[in-house]
């Protein structure tokens, strides 16, 4: 397949606007610093908190910051404020039991969570998967990235001022959601994956209701890409603001579309493929300037590549098995436990002990989730339970950035600037 990388190297297109060029092209650069103040004699500077009860830091994120005027010169960023020891939990259950609790990490792509943790547990297994689930457990995954890019594209336009396109991305993820209840027997936290394959087949009917739903969604995104990209006011907002080098990108961990918009070529589908992704067209896209502007129009990019991997893969979808055959490894289907004593004992055994990895066995997996890196560091003592979980979730190391960014910008600028980089805390705080 012909998978490449390649850039947006086109400017941004001023001549919409002729009275806001000047305003852009100063914007673009006015360089601001932070400053370093040992002493306030008139008492100019406040220090104030943003969050943690904000509606615009997506969870309870709290940015303490020292202002001078609408400047801000100092920032410090606190993540503690949703701290459930997920990493804990997942080492007091069995591995399969670990599953519901990944749908609450990123919960706006819960099932690229599943399949994350599926992946980690089948390599520190040794786990073989039938090729039918890797085909669908792929679907199901770039339906999350568009779920994840709609409720990131929303709400960052509502932040911003606008309320329409909020609804309209709303409207097309409950479109999402209806698909998810029908594939997987619930709308929002799916847990549909399993150690060893998934729990329900897809039918025939669910595919064509994905590529009715997908034709449709491709119309309503040509829409707002063009009302987005060509609106004054969202590249004032926008452009020049919040601005990461490329070394400063790697130094400080972003990952995902943040990484890929500062001028990094990296996306794991490509450089490190798993499911079905070698299989497959498509290509990463990538900006140098690493403002707000270009994080908003790598996720627009990203949702066009998801359409088109959607497109390769309901095609021809394979036949097969949708769960390995081994009892040792997986759960059996429901009509082998309602209609056998074999099925109903292995059932039982994989609820008690459930898969148990070779002792020391020691593994790290992970995947390009819609936020970026989703990773799962695994140590095995041999029973049914990790004796060591550890999570790099894209969430918090994208936030490490966000002191930096804040420094030098507006008040007015903090809410596009956390929007941008599109953190969900319950991954962050594990």
């Amino acid at each position: 397949m012909s998978n490449k990388v390649y850039a947006f190297r086109d400017k941004v297109n001023l001549t919409f606007f002729p009275k806001h060029q000047d305003a852009i092209y100063r914007r673009l650069e006015d360089k601001h610093t932070s400053v370093e103040v040992d002493e306030d004699p008139l008492g100019t500077l406040m220090t104030i908190n943003l969050g943690p009860q904000h509606p615009a830091t997506h969870g309870v994120l709290r940015c303490v910051i020292q202002v001078n005027g609408e400047l801000i010169l100092k920032s410090v960023v606190d993540v503690g404020y949703l701290h459930r020891g997920v990493e804990k939990l997942a080492e007091n259950k069995t591995y399969q039991e670990f599953m519901p609790y990944t749908d609450r990490m990123d919960y706006l792509a819960p099932y690229s969570n599943n399949v994350a943790w599926c992946l980690a547990v089948e390599k520190l297994a040794g786990v073989e998967v039938p090729y039918r689930a890797q085909w669908i457990r792929t679907i199901a995954c770039e339906m999350a990235r568009i779920s994840a890019h709609l409720l990131w594209l929303g709400t960052m336009v509502m932040d911003a001022g606008a309320i329409s396109m909020f609804l309209w991305t709303f409207r097309e993820r409950e479109n999402l959601y209806d698909l998810f209840d029908k594939m997987a027997g619930v709308r929002f936290t799916v847990s549909h994956c399993r150690i060893g394959g998934i729990q329900y087949d897809l039918s025939d009917d669910i595919r064509k209701g994905i590529i009715n739903w997908k034709e449709n969604f491709k119309k309503e995104f040509k829409s707002w890409k063009k009302l987005l990209t060509n609106n004054g006011i969202w590249y004032r907002r926008n452009i020049g603001i919040g601005v990461v080098s490329k070394e400063d990108a790697i130094a400080m961990g972003f990952t995902g579309p943040s990484l890929r918009a500062s001028g990094v070529p990296h996306d794991i589908r490509l450089f490190e493929p798993y499911l079905v992704y070698d299989k497959l067209d498509f290509d990463i896209p990538v900006r140098d300037e690493g403002d707000c502007f270009a994080r908003f129009q790598i996720r627009m990019e990203e949702i066009a590549q998801s359409i088109r991997l959607l497109d390769q893969l309901l095609e021809s979808i394979p036949s097969g098995d949708i769960r390995a055959d081994n009892a040792k490894h997986t759960y059996p289907s429901k009509n082998e436990v309602y209609y056998s004593m074999e099925g109903m004992i292995h059932d039982f055994m994989m609820t008690d002990m459930g898969v148990c990895p070779p002792k020391g066995a020691e593994i790290y997996s992970a995947i390009e989730g819609p936020k970026g890196e989703l990773g799962f560091h695994l140590i095995s003592d041999g029973t049914g339970s990790p004796w060591r979980c550890k999570i790099k979730s894209p969430s918090f190391s994208n936030l490490q950035m966000l002191e930096k960014m804040l420094e030098g910008s507006m008040i007015a600028d903090t809410v596009v600037l956390i929007g941008s980089i599109d953190p969900v805390m319950g991954e962050a705080d594990k």
